[in-house]
């Protein structure tokens, strides 16, 4: 069990990060969705021991993350959101390095641990092409493969589909699931399809503040009812937006196919009522958690 309790983190400026988080996730993947900026990246470093908060408490199965992050460390698998590999190295050496730096050995030999990592993240096909030839989808599974070395309890993955085409977004899914059976898989995105597809369990963090802990399910419906769809005229859409809360505008045809959240009185002439989808709940949240950060103002 990974729990957090009162982190805060305020950088020199000063610059507010973290806003007294306190969650708990359970074995099994856990997301955190939130825009750029929110205080992700800041929250990962923390919990992966290797950022110190201002105040507050991390652990992990009992283990102090804060006062310990070593202890940590044997159990933690991390993919930050930037990682950087020798272009000029084959995957397999790559690989290899980087076991070798993080202290991971096998009974077997380290060959035979890369070649196993490498299959698991399907990459053995590619184990002496050098990394600047891969795709972006093939470095993240790289990184994951890296992530895995030691079994891990706890794995971390910061913005681990930013960037992917569609068919590398769905192979990394099915991956992420897979880790997921008999670990703590912790997703930090910005991406609301990620958590759509992989989360039973996420938190939504805004302006380091934590804005909801909810599930999927839960967070549709509590809009539910609430959203219309109709056509708007792309120059009729900035008054639009002035007038109602729009959830959004995708342009079709020289016209705006709207979604907007009307939580009383009736919807605009021409909508008509529609399912309530989590990035309609997301964009919700946080349109309440800007008014209120206004009002504390």
């Amino acid at each position: 069990m990974l729990k957090i309790r009162d982190l805060v983190k305020v950088y020199p400026g000063p610059v507010a990060a973290l806003q007294g988080i306190s969650l708990d996730t359970a074995p099994g993947m856990f997301g955190l969705l939130g825009p750029n900026g929110a205080g992700k990246t800041t929250l990962m470093r923390i919990i992966a021991g290797l950022l110190e908060p201002t105040s507050g408490a991390v652990s992990f199965d009992g283990a102090d993350v804060v006062a310990n992050p070593r202890d940590v460390w044997a159990q933690l698998g991390y993919l930050p959101q930037d990682f950087g590999f020798p272009p000029h190295m084959t995957g397999e050496a790559v690989l290899r390095y980087l076991l070798k730096l993080k202290g991971v050995e096998a009974a077997a030999g380290t060959k035979q641990l890369v070649a196993q990592l490498l299959e698991r993240v399907n990459l053995a096909h590619a184990a002496k092409r050098k990394v600047k030839g891969y795709s972006g989808g093939m470095r993240q599974r790289l990184g994951i493969a890296q992530a895995l070395a030691g079994d891990p309890k706890l794995i971390i993955v910061d913005e681990p589909t930013a960037g992917l085409d569609p068919e590398e977004r769905l192979r990394f899914y099915r991956l992420l699931a897979e880790l997921a059976e008999n670990r703590t898989v912790l997703l930090s995105t910005h991406i609301v399809e990620d958590v759509s597809v992989l989360c039973p369990r996420f938190a939504v963090i805004a302006g380091g503040r934590l804005v909801a802990q909810t599930t999927p399910a839960e967070a549709r419906a509590a809009v539910a009812g609430t959203i219309y769809e109709g056509g708007v005229d792309a120059g009729d859409l900035a008054e639009f937006e002035a007038r109602w809360r729009v959830t959004q505008a995708i342009l079709v045809e020289g016209r705006n196919r709207v979604r907007v959240h009307v939580p009383d009185g009736g919807p605009p002439d021409g909508f008509a009522p529609i399912d309530a989808t989590l990035e309609d709940a997301y964009l919700v949240l946080m349109r309440e958690a800007a008014r209120q950060r206004e009002g504390a103002a």
